[in-house]
C-alpha cells in the first residue's frame, strides 16, 4: 500500500463524506490523483464500502444483533473457510470473522426479534454440516461504534471539590 493509499484511506475511515477535491486540498495534489486512487482501491477490494454509523437505539424499527460463536469441523482442503462463506451468504448476517479461542468463527447477525434470530441459529447455523456448537450473545446496549461514541456527555461528571 502507497503512503497516499493509507493518506486517503485515513481520512476517509474519519468521514467517508469527504468529497476528492477536498482530500486533495489537505493532501496538497491534484484531485485527479486523488480520485484514480479511491478508483482503483475500490476496483482491487482495498476500499470495500462506505457506511453510515448508525445508533439503532435511536432508530424507530432497531433490529435485534447478537453475535454467535459457532465452533466448528474445519473441511478438508477447505479448513473454515467453507463453512465461513455458507453461513456469509445469508442476508441476516452482517460479519463472520474467524477468531482465536474457544469458538472458530464469529457471527454477527440483525433480525427483527429475539426469536427470529434465534430461529436462524437452531435452523440455519446449527444446521450445516461441521457446526459442533454455538453461543448466542444478544448485544443490549453500545457504548461506542466503529471507534465513535454513542452518547456525548454535555457536562462534567466530576464532583467539585471547592469549598
Amino acid at each position: 500500500m502507497t503512503n497516499l493509499e493509507k493518506s486517503i484511506l485515513a481520512i476517509l475511515s474519519e468521514d467517508a463524506r469527504i468529497p476528492a477535491k477536498k482530500i486533495a486540498a489537505m493532501l496538497s495534489r491534484e484531485e485527479s490523483e486523488i480520485k484514480a486512487c479511491i478508483e482503483s482501491m475500490e476496483n482491487s477490494g482495498l476500499l470495500v464500502k462506505y457506511a453510515a454509523i448508525i445508533n439503532s437505539e435511536k432508530a424507530e424499527d432497531a433490529l435485534v444483533e447478537a453475535l454467535i460463536e459457532v465452533k466448528v469441523t474445519p473441511k478438508q482442503k477447505e479448513g473454515f473457510d467453507g463453512i465461513a462463506k455458507q453461513i456469509a451468504t445469508f442476508p441476516e448476517v452482517k460479519s463472520v470473522y474467524l477468531m482465536s479461542g474457544a469458538y472458530d468463527l464469529a457471527v454477527l447477525v440483525e433480525d427483527k426479534t429475539l426469536q427470529q434470530v434465534s430461529r436462524f441459529v437452531s435452523e440455519r447455523i446449527s444446521t450445516f454440516d461441521g457446526v459442533l456448537s454455538t453461543a448466542t450473545h444478544f448485544l443490549l446496549k453500545k457504548y461506542k461504534i466503529e471507534g465513535v461514541l454513542t452518547e456525548k456527555e454535555d457536562f462534567d461528571r466530576r464532583i467539585s471539590i471547592q469549598a
